[in-house]
């Protein structure tokens, strides 16, 4: 087995999920701050599909929900309400435990509908999990892709956790929120970690709002911009009021 591998591995493959999880999941589903080609959308769907076993729909209900309930009892992931450690590790958790009686899909994604590809395989999670262990350990040998795949689930889930405890307990608040910025955790989870900005513009495809802030995926959506696979519909132009108001 070459544990360096894996490792090197299970965090390209953890970036590659993250990119995906902020470009299609959060600022394309959930808040329409860009429309996305159908090729770049599939494109996306199939990476999720294959590192994350994720339903688009699920996700999506569940972080317009947090946005109607921020830092309320009623979010379902707030660390100030859930603790930090509770949802450092154990967000997946808490995701699951608000989609249980299935209120929240038809309430909060009722724009998004199972289309016929979700009904085939990208509902079915475990099947996209599988395929992608699969390829890991074809690719790698047996071993070497087992844990690949391991890390790679950890570095996720924790990564992504990170956006929701620390994201909303230490870090600047330079507009009127109970999010924070933290530059350093944005620039391992694709601009995630400027979540103050966020919650003062959600509807804004960029998360860098300041000067010497980074937001790795706004360079991506560029990308896909310039190759005509993606529009933008809303960034700091067109939020810049609001945020003159939040500050």
């Amino acid at each position: 087995m070459n544990l360096a591998l894996a490792l090197v591995v299970a965090v390209v493959v953890s970036q590659v999920a993250t990119f995906a999880t902020t470009i299609y999941l959060h600022r394309a589903l959930s808040h329409r701050a860009l429309r996305l080609h159908p090729a770049a959308e599939m494109g996306f769907r199939i990476v999720l599909w294959l590192t994350t076993g994720i339903k688009p729909r699920q996700w999506v209900a569940v972080h317009r929900y947090h946005h109607a309930t921020s830092d309320t009892e009623d979010d379902p992931h707030s660390p100030l309400y859930q603790g930090f450690w509770r949802v450092q590790l154990g967000n997946a958790v808490l995701y699951r435990h608000a989609l249980k009686d299935g209120v929240l899909v038809r309430k909060y994604a009722r724009d998004l509908p199972p289309d016929r590809l979700d009904r085939l395989a990208f509902d079915r999670g475990f099947l996209g999990l599988g395929i992608g262990i699969t390829v890991l350990v074809l690719l790698l040998g047996w071993q070497t892709g087992l844990v690949a795949a391991v890390l790679h689930t950890a570095l996720y889930l924790l990564l992504n956790a990170a956006i929701n405890a620390v994201g909303h307990m230490w870090g600047r608040r330079p507009y009127d929120n109970v999010a924070t910025n933290n530059q350093w955790l944005a620039l391992i989870t694709a601009g995630e970690g400027l979540h103050n900005n966020h919650h003062a513009a959600p509807t804004s495809a960029r998360l860098a709002l300041d000067r010497g802030q980074i937001d790795p995926a706004w360079f991506v959506i560029l990308g896909l911009v310039r190759l005509r696979l993606a529009e933008v519909r809303h960034d700091l132009a067109s939020v810049r009021g609001r945020l003159e108001e939040a500050a």
